[in-house]
């Protein structure tokens, strides 16, 4: 009888889980000054909305949603068909990752036609905003750090069965360091950006190259002047 992985036993309690990130040809996904990336093309655009539109829900970290002012809409009439089809409603749930619960209710993204979710700890729900339709509370695991685990898992009993995690490093390396991420879709795009502060798609302490999560690549695609890369994480 073969025995399981930790992530294999930990999957059967959580959504399984898909990173989508651009990066410049040097790993950044965002300029010395956080500023919003804006350097993938409208093949990347349509290949992240085509993405979006075959999960449940969207984690984005609040620096992430900040920067932007925005989340993802599926527009592509083919991709709304194919969630009506498959009995999901026409737009993923957008959940916000943010242990202080420090959201501005001035952002754009609380007028866009998403569901529009809060994760954060007892102590955020003191500063959230009420444009939420839903806060979900969970405890730290260290001062700044969801714990993770027990919120996937709550979103699982939700009924949230695919996630994407669009950003950003601090929130991927936290679901790194959790064992939470099971494929990555990244798209290199032809550009430098530099800058030792520059955020890339893996923020935090960082780990050991003894410690290294090892990736499968699945898949590799030239398309025009961009790369798309699709890696599954390999289990612990």
């Amino acid at each position: 009888m073969l025995s399981l992985t930790y992530r294999e036993i930990q999957m059967e309690n959580r959504p399984k889980t898909a990173v989508i990130l651009a990066m410049t040809a040097d790993g950044k996904i965002a300029d010395f000054q956080r500023n919003a990336a804006r350097f993938g093309s409208n093949i990347d655009q349509n290949h992240l909305e085509k993405q979006i539109s075959l999960v449940d829900g969207v984690l984005l970290g609040a620096r992430t949603l900040r920067a932007f002012g925005t989340t993802v809409i599926v527009k592509d009439a083919e991709l709304l068909a194919n969630r009506k089809q498959n009995n999901k409603p026409s737009q993923p749930i957008n959940i916000v990752v943010s242990a202080s619960g420090k959201i501005a209710d001035n952002l754009r993204f609380f007028s866009q036609p998403v569901p529009h979710w809060l994760m954060t700890t007892q102590e955020g729900t003191k500063e959230q905003t009420s444009k939420f339709e839903k806060v979900l509370t969970f405890p730290e695991i260290e001062a700044g750090k969801i714990n993770l685990v027990e919120a996937l898992k709550r979103l699982k009993e939700l009924g949230l069965s695919h996630l994407a995690i669009i950003g950003g490093g601090e929130l991927v390396a936290n679901c790194l360091e959790q064992n939470l991420i099971d494929e990555l879709w990244l798209t290199v795009c032809p550009y430098l950006l530099g800058g030792k502060t520059a955020p890339t798609p893996v923020e935090g302490m960082g780990f050991l190259s003894s410690h290294a999560q090892k990736l499968e690549l699945l898949s590799l695609e030239q398309k025009e002047q961009e790369i798309f890369l699709h890696y599954k994480v390999l289990s612990v």
